[in-house]
């Protein structure tokens, strides 16, 4: 999936939402809190994977940097000596991050999906809390596992078939780790670095709402 698919994805649900009547939504009890809940995740995660697709994504932010995985960094020998070079170090850890692309366009949507079907029980507590990324965690929460579950299979294709010579290398030199158990490590690290990534930009939306001109978020923001 090409990123203006993936980002097709994510706009498809936000425009679902904008064909709702939008009338008297102005007034803050005039509109449905659970679709303000929903309209302020589709856009955070919308903003957060145009990022996250653009070149340099996870690379380039120090919020979505993955780091070498903990079994990768406990080896002696041929690892100790990869680690120890920090040429060597980043170059292997720039192409996890590289690999963290074609999973992330993987993952975009399955938390569209997410979005558009989970249950929002305490719309008012999530828009209204002091926590600026209470949508995003609660949707982390819901999600669960199923993020990760969908990018092990990417990561593991991607170690596979990686044209990077220290990859292969380190996954030579790994006694007792296969390639399975590094897939999940890199894909529980990209997990966490989407999730990141929507949280920040949920902050971002609520910090100014008028951004947006979404008539919904910004009367659920107290904006008129």
């Amino acid at each position: 999936m090409s990123v203006s698919t993936s980002r097709r994805v994510l706009l498809g649900g936000i425009a679902s939402l904008g064909a709702l009547s939008l009338a008297g939504c102005a007034s803050y009890p005039a509109f449905s809190l659970e679709e303000a809940v929903r309209r302020l995740l589709f856009l955070s995660s919308d903003r957060a994977f145009a990022r996250l697709l653009a070149p340099g994504g996870f690379w380039d932010d120090q919020m979505t940097r993955l780091t070498l995985p903990q079994a990768i960094g406990s080896r002696g020998g041929v690892m100790q000596r990869i680690l120890t070079g920090p040429i060597f170090k980043e170059r292997l850890q720039r192409a996890f991050n590289d690999m963290a692309y074609d999973a992330a366009e993987r993952a975009a949507p399955a938390v569209t999906d997410a979005v558009r079907t989970i249950g929002v029980g305490n719309a008012l507590a999530l828009l209204r809390g002091s926590d600026p990324m209470a949508a995003t965690a609660f949707l982390h929460e819901q999600m669960g596992s199923s993020l990760v579950e969908v990018m092990v299979p990417e990561f593991g294709d991607a170690l596979r078939v990686s044209r990077e010579p220290l990859v292969g290398e380190v996954l030579a030199a790994l006694t007792g780790v296969d390639v399975g158990s590094i897939a999940n490590a890199l894909a529980l690290e990209a997990d966490n670095a989407i999730f990141r990534a929507i949280g920040r930009e949920e902050a971002a939306i609520r910090a100014d709402p008028r951004s947006t001109n979404d008539p919904v978020l910004m009367a659920a923001f107290g904006l008129k």
